[in-house]
């Protein structure tokens, strides 16, 4: 049956995977986009983070946009999803705090969300056992 039980604690399959593709064609199609234009993306960017950047901000950006696509990548044919997803939230965190607000936040905010929740879904079990065992020596 396609409907979430109260009990279930993670998504149902089908939402699962229309999610984590999704999410992996956004980051696929943003990769594209930046390796097409990267300077005119490393216009969003604070003009206070340019002091921090380690190399020109084109090279940053096509490093950028190389990650999307691995991200991507790795949603799109299932592979390492948790880590697929880690790595997307704290990517997208970076990206918010880099750029601020402005009109690319929003989607920001919800592809962060959505990786958030593939990231939480797809924890393997051996990381939940682990957080299991701490939390019954805490209590």
């Amino acid at each position: 049956m396609w409907v979430i039980k109260y009990n279930d604690i993670g998504m149902s399959k089908i939402s699962f995977h229309v999610l984590r593709i999704g999410t992996a064609i956004t980051f696929l199609w943003i990769g594209v986009l930046i390796f097409q234009h990267p300077e005119a993306w490393g216009g969003y960017i604070n003009p206070w983070m340019l002091e921090f950047m380690p190399m020109p901000i084109r090279d940053v950006m096509l490093g950028t946009a190389g990650l999307d696509m691995v991200i991507g990548a790795l949603l799109l044919t299932n592979s390492l999803v948790w880590f697929a997803a880690l790595i997307g939230a704290s990517h997208l965190i970076i990206v918010l705090i880099a750029s601020g607000i402005n009109e690319g936040t929003v989607r920001d905010i919800a592809i962060l969300s959505g990786a958030i929740a593939l990231m939480i879904d797809s924890i393997p079990e051996k990381i939940t056992d682990k957080i299991k065992l701490w939390k019954k020596g805490r209590g």
